[in-house]
């Protein structure tokens, strides 16, 4: 079954699973780039999808996009 995530759900995992803090106030859907506050104090955007599922949970500077290989 497929969760529904909410603004609120969303913020919850973030409080709990990382030290960034989520900026944005409102979700349209799993395609939205949202936006969060690192715990260097940088903003950065990512997707939820890309926040959960692959662990990017900080800034380009303390967590640097993998090389393709």
């Amino acid at each position: 079954m497929n969760k529904r995530w909410t603004i609120d759900k969303i913020k919850e995992f973030v409080e709990k699973n990382s030290k960034s803090k989520l900026l944005t106030t409102e979700y349209l859907g799993f395609s939205q780039k949202l936006l969060f506050k690192c715990e260097c104090g940088n903003n950065f955007e990512k997707t939820f999808t890309k926040f959960k599922n692959k662990n990017q949970r900080k800034c380009d500077v303390c967590q640097p996009p993998k090389e393709p290989n």
